[in-house]
């Protein structure tokens, strides 16, 4: 059995505290009037520039005035609906760095469970003696997703401003055409049976594992039942993790859309999973738990870090060519403001999913090295949290981003804090082997 150390513990909560000091940090520097914000942005300006922009007086006669007073409304009228944009933006920036934290981290436990059901539908052995860690992960499902519902219902009741489609800007044709769909009622009602089905085959796969660790030998009704329950769960997961995708995310950007989209998300949700399950097999063999796992099994691991790194570049190329190609400015602004505006972590993103994972696990023997994996997979997991950061926050936020500020680095902590304190949990609860498994001796033995 697995003892969660008191020092492991400890770093959870410390994780949470000092989390949850950035996270009210920057709820407490939101502004609370407009005149604030412009306050804040002008701020923001002299330090980016080195003064701040000087307002211009216009200096014209009376008589000019007179004659180019209709347009000077029209501007001021222009400029206020502007100042007000970027209040909202600003008011935005904890919620949406909240909003990333809570995603990702729901996502590793979301990816993790629909890779158990793979090894489950496909009756692998190799992976067996890694089911326990596979559960211990998922164990953070229920709470993660349902503190995302929460969010979900918290901005539906105008709490904040993350899905701009639920302010129902009547002149907004391309919204009211979407409004059948997009609407918070349905929103939530969809949501709710994603989470309701992702958590019960989470709770009935942990359950007839148990059972059948405790069944006699021979008697593999256990198993059966949760191959059937694992052929099933992963047809309703491939539709509600596409629905989810444009849901949660892609309607953050309601004017824009991606046929590939649920295929992108799936893509960063699996292979930072599988990361996952590499870091917290390596830190429990390193802690002489675990003793079944070999250096094949990390290989494994690797390969699929490895694999499933190529496929998000694959996807994210696939998406960005063909909207570049096509130069549809319906398509295009997508990209335009991040390049624009995100230019720096756009493109390390790309360096950190992509060009890493290349240079660090394509050699066969270093997929085999405990330290390697850890280091490729600390990276890997920093580029896809940026990922879905790069995903939500323009579209939430706009210009008024940071990346490095308490509410945004916070968020990350306070949510790793919880992550690593549910998990571990979690892990103390069974024993580490599933020795009921009918293929368990061919996981133990396994060698490649």
């Amino acid at each position: 059995m697995y003892t969660f150390s008191n020092r492991l513990k400890t770093f959870s909560f410390a994780l949470m505290i000092v989390g949850l000091i950035g996270i009210t940090w920057g709820f407490l520097n939101t502004p609370s009037t407009i005149e604030e914000a412009k306050e804040i942005v002008a701020h923001n300006s002299q330090d980016s520039h080195g003064s701040s922009h000087e307002v211009i007086v216009d200096t014209h006669d009376t008589t000019v005035n007179d004659l180019h007073g209709e347009s000077t409304a029209h501007e001021e009228g222009h400029d206020a609906s502007h100042d007000e944009h970027v209040f909202h933006q600003l008011k935005n920036r904890p919620w949406s760095a909240l909003y990333v934290a809570i995603f990702f981290f729901m996502m590793l436990a979301l990816g993790t469970l629909a890779f158990y059901a793979i090894q489950h539908a496909a009756q692998a052995g190799w992976s067996i003696v890694l089911f326990r860690v596979m559960e211990g992960i998922t164990a953070y499902l229920p709470i993660g997703a349902v503190i995302l519902f929460l969010f979900l219902v918290l901005s539906g009741m105008h709490m904040n401003h993350v899905f701009a489609w639920m302010a129902h800007d009547p002149s907004d044709e391309l919204l009211a055409n979407k409004a059948g769909y997009l609407n918070v009622p349905f929103l939530l009602i969809r949501s709710a049976i994603y989470i309701a089905g992702w958590i019960w085959y989470r709770q009935y796969s942990k359950k007839q594992t148990r059972l059948q660790d405790e069944a006699s030998e021979g008697d593999n009704t256990h198993y059966r039942k949760l191959f059937k329950a694992s052929a099933a769960f992963l047809v309703f997961f491939l539709v509600t993790e596409s629905m989810m995708s444009w849901d949660w995310i892609m309607s953050i950007d309601h004017h824009w859309f991606s046929t590939l989209f649920g295929w992108y998300i799936f893509a960063g949700m699996f292979v930072s999973a599988i990361t996952t399950i590499a870091l917290v097999t390596i830190y429990l063999k390193s802690r002489g738990y675990l003793e079944y796992v070999n250096d094949s099994h990390l290989h494994d691991l690797a390969k699929f870090m490895f694999g499933f790194s190529i496929f998000w570049t694959y996807l994210w190329f696939s998406q960005f060519m063909l909207i570049w190609y096509a130069n549809i400015p319906e398509e295009v602004t997508y990209y335009v403001q991040r390049f624009e505006e995100y230019k720096v972590p756009f493109l390390g993103m790309l360096a950190m999913n992509f060009a890493f994972p290349i240079l660090l696990l394509m050699n066969s023997d270093y997929k085999r090295l405990p330290w390697f994996i850890v280091m490729a997979g600390i990276v890997v997991l920093i580029g896809h949290y940026v990922d879905v950061y790069i995903m939500i926050t323009p579209g939430s936020v706009g210009s008024q981003w940071s990346f490095i500020s308490p509410e945004v680095i916070g968020a990350a902590l306070f949510f790793l804090g919880l992550f690593i304190f549910i998990v571990f949990t979690a892990l103390t609860k069974a024993p580490l082997k599933a020795k009921g498994n009918p293929f368990i001796k061919e996981s133990e033995q396994y060698h490649y």
